[in-house]
């Protein structure tokens, strides 16, 4: 193990002391522990000065380094015989619509029970029973799935008409699985084909698929260690004490657990059950706490992640980058590993590389129109969790997202300050101005003055509207940033939703969805909410959310990546692990960048402390190392006011120390015990908005089956509220492009997403024309295209396709392409295909063209529009490989066009 950051012989004798001081508990001492205090209670649990308590479970701190949890997981003891599921081919939620399920009630008898349903036919076959009925262990379940009809429409029809309407062509059948609520059954449609249990087969050809599961299985049972004991030596590391012995001990078992995450190549491991590097996850880390605790390992997972000079987008919808794009939060750690370090040739370097990253992403996601970015929302890369089900890889890169938005108006500031420093004052100013951009439309287009708060993203086609759902991560990336003022910043951590045990992701909840971004707790995101809190002197909220991070650490004596907001449980949500990087970066930034405001800055680190009354008494941070300095800081009192802070004994005027500083320095710092006034939370129960409306067009008229127990449907027209209704249809009127969207409402003004676009126009505004009629159709076998063909384009084949056409009248037009992309599923690897839309031989913006499902190359579906001016008579629009749209993997950038579609807006 290569432990970061070699000290200096005297500060290695002095940490071995320190070492055996502590375990010893010998000389050094601090007030004795008041043990009955309690530092924070909801109706949920309490956070005392040694333990926490959470109904009849108990976390207790026995020492700084070793700590005891009775903690059991809710569901350990729960398997109810009623079990939820669902047929998917392909690995694709696509048996049956959104929120329609197969429910049955097992009755297994000697052992094992059996269970016959027919694809696409609602099965439910339950039966009433007491909530203290459990399913007996180890029962054996065999599915039998009738897919005759399914095999029968392949052999006459060539394909399978999907509850969607699309139609899936006989090769590209990969296989049926089985997704559902118990496991070993999970929702995870797009990983299912990763799990061979969850596969049914017909080995005998009788077009009845099976398989057979174990339920209530030992070895599902989740548990987590009723004892932690410090078992890696971390006294090379800055070492904590404190009058609370609950956060000494958790703070220990976080740079435990930091030890176990760094590999042996000296890069960091995401989580126990999370090998290897990812973009986001190590970034988030780094600022949150990495930068300066373990900076060489910081820089050499980092540069794992550069391919090219440039930044790798290594996960995302839809083939990774342009769909995704947050990788920019790489710069917001690269620059904070200079802070801390002050290596000016990581400084160089990373300058390099963030300024290429960035150019890229000029020429294709950057939206002039609203001055936003596109793509995923940072993190919540698993879109049926924070999207609304009908919106396709390409639509995701068309959202405009809050949390996504913040990391490149923060890039971009980034970029600005590194080239002031190296003296580059063009590129300073230039992407300054962008940084202005990004913010101006963050706060012209997001913000939400009835809500107090911003929006979760833009989103839907040609006329975007804005999700009212908040982002916790976004909204408080927007306060840490500055890009929130100071009143909406206050105002931002009064009015986001948060619930009794931490602030879920989203608020409210996507129904039918299981936890995991949705309906959860991330620690991570709790930290970075904890900073927005203390940055605005909530005093309130700040409590909320270092009890909402030191709850589950103590409990389940590990830090994990999520837990379920409804319950606080660990179990339950789709996908978690132990000794998650960023949930302890997160903890032991409760410590340095809260407690104890530590701020790097480029030339000095700057002290502004934020500590609860809760926490007031003495505190001690040593052997803290900055650049070419160790310090001992000691800390007394509460509030956020410094009222004597000292330097080797000597009272400055400054909270602040020079980059220059060398050697071992104490701090002393005393507060003034003094809290702003009133601080206000938006504490809400675990909400859940109604599904979005279905809608068809036929016959002149919308419509919709009944939403729940909807009070109101509201109608769009163009992204614009037209009208409401408490009907489920809209006589329309086609003429020129409208496009209609209806939110189901409750009483609480609960909003479900919106629909799906539905675009009424007559035929007289749109223009089709086929591909292969302006370049060589290819003789791949493909199926389901329009016309006579279709053709390729790739990295060597038709990297410029020129559509030659005319137009009746000059004006606004919406373009789009019909294509396939079966280099991969729709969830991850990175082969989304790109091209450059030009009119008249300037070029527009990106159209994309994400991968749509492995092998799935007759799945046919739209690219991303671009709205662009044609002019009366004769206009050229082509798409071109241009060196800006290389992808994340490089090599194959390809797809099938079918046609070009233009469609008359205004």
């Amino acid at each position: 193990m290569i432990i970061d950051g070699a000290l200096k012989l005297t500060s290695l004798i002095y940490s071995m002391k320190l070492f055996f001081l502590t375990f010893a508990c010998l000389s050094f001492s601090f007030v004795s522990f008041a043990q009955d205090k309690i530092l924070y209670q909801s109706a949920e649990f309490k956070v005392y000065n040694n333990r926490i308590e959470q109904g009849d479970f108990k976390a207790i701190a026995t020492s700084y380094v070793e700590m005891s949890s009775n903690y059991r997981s809710m569901q350990s003891d729960i398997y109810r015989p009623d079990i939820t599921f669902k047929f998917s081919i392909n690995s694709r939620d696509n048996e049956m619509p959104p929120g329609q399920d197969h429910h049955v009630t097992l009755q297994p008898k000697d052992g094992s029970c059996i269970t016959t349903v027919r694809f696409g036919q609602q099965m439910v076959d339950t039966i009433p029973l007491s909530d203290d009925i459990n399913l007996t262990p180890n029962t054996l379940w065999t599915i039998r799935l009738d897919m005759r009809e399914v095999l029968k429409s392949f052999q006459e029809k060539g394909f399978y008409t999907l509850n969607t309407g699309e139609k899936l062509d006989k090769a590209d059948f990969n296989g049926v699985f089985m997704a559902g609520n118990s496991a070993p059954l999970m929702w995870d449609f797009n990983n299912l084909h990763t799990r061979q249990e969850l596969q049914l087969r017909d080995p005998d050809g009788d077009g009845i698929f099976e398989t057979t599961l174990i339920l209530n299985a030992k070895s599902n049972e989740k548990q987590t260690a009723a004892r932690w004991k410090q078992a890696n030596y971390t006294t090379g590391f800055p070492q904590y004490q404190s009058d609370y012995l609950i956060s000494d001990a958790l703070y220990n078992l976080a740079l435990d657990e930091m030890i176990n995450a760094v590999e042996p190549d000296s890069t960091f491991r995401t989580g126990k059950e999370w090998a290897g590097v990812w973009t986001r996850d190590i970034s988030y880390s780094i600022i949150l706490s990495m930068a300066s605790l373990q900076p060489k390992v910081a820089v050499n997972s980092l540069m794992r992640k550069v391919k090219n000079k440039r930044i790798i987008q290594d996960t995302g919808t839809g083939g990774a980058w342009p769909a995704s794009t947050d990788r920019m939060i790489w710069a917001v750690a690269a620059w904070e590993v200079y802070k801390a370090t002050g290596n000016r040739d990581w400084l160089e370097q990373a300058y390099e590389i963030i300024s290429l990253s960035i150019e890229d992403d000029l020429s294709n996601i950057y939206d002039p129109e609203t001055g936003l970015v596109k793509g995923e929302s940072s993190f919540t890369d698993w879109r049926e969790q924070t999207y609304p089900q009908w919106m396709q890889p390409a639509d995701i890169f068309e959202s405009e997202c809050l949390s996504t938005n913040a990391v490149h108006y923060q890039a971009n500031h980034i970029l600005s300050k590194m080239a002031m420093i190296l003296h580059h004052a063009d590129v300073a100013d230039k992407h300054n101005r962008i940084a202005k951009t990004i913010k101006d439309g963050i706060n012209q287009h997001l913000w939400l003055p009835e809500k107090h708060c911003y929006a979760q993203f833009l989103y839907g086609r040609n006329f975007k509207i804005a999700s009212p759902r908040s982002d916790a991560l976004g909204e408080a990336l927007c306060v840490i940033f500055g890009i929130a003022d100071e009143k909406r910043a206050e105002q931002v951590i009064a009015n986001t939703p948060v619930t009794a045990f931490g602030i879920p992701c989203i608020y409210p909840q996507i129904p039918n969805i299981p936890p995991y971004h949705n309906n959860a707790v991330w620690p991570f995101v709790q930290a970075f909410w904890l900073w927005a809190a203390a940055s605005v002197n909530n005093e309130k909220s700040a409590m909320e959310s270092i009890s909402a991070i030191y709850r589950p650490a103590a409990m389940f004596l590990t830090n994990k990546e999520n837990f379920v907001a409804e319950n606080g449980d660990f179990s339950g949500t789709q996908i978690n692990s132990s000794n998650m990087l960023w949930s302890l970066s997160g903890s032991i930034s409760i410590i340095h960048k809260v407690l104890f405001g530590i701020r790097f800055e480029e030339d000095k680190l700057v002290f502004k402390p934020f500590v609860p009354e809760a926490f007031n008494g003495k505190r001690e941070l040593t052997n803290f190392k900055y650049r070419n300095a160790i310090l001992d800081i000691e800390l007394n009192g509460f509030g956020n006011k410094i009222s004597s802070f000292k330097l080797d004994g000597k009272k400055i005027s400054l909270s602040e120390v020079p980059a220059t500083i060398s050697g071992r320095h104490t701090i002393s710092i005393e507060l003034e015990n003094q809290m702003p006034g009133q601080s206000l939370t938006n504490q809400q129960p675990v909400l859940y908005s109604l599904p979005a409306p279905v809608v068809k067009y036929e016959n002149q008229q919308i419509s919709w089956q009944p939403v729940g127990n909807s009070s109101v449907y509201n109608i769009l027209v163009n992204g614009k509220l037209f009208t409401t209704t408490n009907q489920t249809y809209f006589d329309v009127i086609p003429g020129g492009y409208v496009d209609y969207q209806v939110i189901a409402c409750l009483e609480n003004k609960m909003e479900s997403f919106a629909s799906e676009p539905v675009v009424v126009i007559s035929d007289k505004f749109v223009q089709i024309i086929q591909a292969e009629d302006v370049a060589e159709k290819t003789d791949k076998p493909f199926k389901g295209f329009a016309g006579d063909g279709f053709i390729e384009i790739s990295t060597t084949v038709n990297k410029e396709v020129r559509f030659k056409f005319s137009i009746t009248a000059e004006g606004l037009y919406s373009v789009d392409f019909r294509y396939s992309n079966g280099n991969g599923p729709v969830n991850t690897e990175n082969k989304c295909a790109i091209r450059t839309l030009s009119v008249g031989g300037k070029p527009v913006n990106a159209v994309i063209f994400p991968q749509r499902g492995k092998g799935e190359w007759s799945n046919w579906g739209f690219s991303n529009a671009l709205k662009v001016h044609l002019t009366k008579g004769e206009n050229i629009v082509s798409i071109s490989l241009e060196d800006s749209n290389a992808n994340m993997n490089g090599e194959i950038n390809q797809a099938m066009i079918d046609f070009i579609r233009i469609q008359y807006l205004d």
